[in-house]
């Protein structure tokens, strides 16, 4: 179990060796509370990991804004995710949302005068999903009114299977942790071909995060194998790229990754550091509305 630490949820102590942009911003991360409503069994919920002890790790980091993304514990009780933002401030903060398609008009703009800006389908495993590949299509064509993405978490064969209906989808479709191709081979996943042509539509982009959840050689490495997934994403649409921490890392209960390490990760794959402004700064600020 990794020791005491003075940042929740997130080992090491030290901040990141690469230079952060005034205005940079994590992508990807979300809110536990137990003052909101939860789903499935108890222990799915972080301790530890309310906005507050966010802050703590964002002064680590040196981020300034943040993406909170809904997670799986808390349903499509969006309360937490707006709570979060209006914590941590409109101008600084915006959410991803996880509704069913009788969500109501009114409550998708009570959604968006409260600062989300997109729906996630959290499909990767079955266990506790809140939705399921039959909303995707009626829910993605509402919220394309409203100028939201869809944002979506499946595995590499998820993507392939449903391929067609990923072609079908109107606006733009954000794919989350390197669109979790697996090792050792990600590029020859027949998912890579799928996400690759969606790119070059112009309407999809990638998250650069949760690089431990897709790499065999692990922290020790510094998850080295996910080089090249990562570095082909930035060749061919680094103008929609955003990063992302994944803080808790729900995933990782007693063994959490290094968060300034993993935004160390950026040096590598966008060693141009114009780029890296880009990625962290610019692309966000386009994707998630923040002006």
């Amino acid at each position: 179990m990794s020791a005491p630490c003075p940042f929740p949820n997130s080992s090491g102590t030290g901040s990141p060796r690469t230079a952060v942009p005034y205005g940079a911003c994590d992508a990807h991360m979300h809110v536990h509370d137990r003052r909101f409503a939860t789903i499935g069994a108890p222990d799915a919920l972080v301790e530890h990991a309310t906005v507050d002890d966010y802050r703590a790790l964002q002064r680590r980091i040196g981020t300034r804004r943040a993406v909170i993304v809904q997670p799986r514990v808390h349903g499509t009780d969006n309360t937490v995710t707006l709570a979060a933002i209006a914590a941590l401030g409109l101008q600084q903060a915006r959410g991803i949302a996880v509704v069913r398609p009788d969500v109501t008009d009114h409550e998708l703009q009570r959604l968006h005068a409260g600062g989300i800006r997109g729906i996630r389908f959290t499909l990767y495993t079955a266990t506790h999903a809140a939705v399921d590949f039959s909303m995707v299509e009626p829910l993605a064509q509402r919220v394309h009114a409203l100028g939201w993405h869809v944002q979506l978490h499946w595995s590499a064969d998820q993507i392939a299977e449903h391929a067609p209906l990923l072609a079908r989808l109107p606006g733009t479709v954000v794919f989350d942790h390197l669109a979790r191709l697996p090792q050792p081979e990600p590029q020859a996943h027949p998912a890579f071909a799928v996400v690759s042509r969606l790119l070059d539509n112009g309407r999809t982009w990638i998250k650069l995060s949760g690089a431990y959840l897709n790499s065999a050689v692990g922290a020790e490495a510094g998850y080295a194998d996910t080089d090249a997934i990562a570095q082909r994403w930035v060749d061919q649409a680094a103008d929609r790229l955003v990063w992302g921490s994944d803080w808790p890392h729900s995933t990782e209960p007693t063994d959490k990754p290094d968060d300034a390490a993993l935004f160390d990760l950026l040096a590598r794959w966008v060693p141009d550091e114009s780029m890296r402004h880009r990625v962290l700064v610019e692309n966000p600020a386009q994707l998630y509305q923040f002006f």
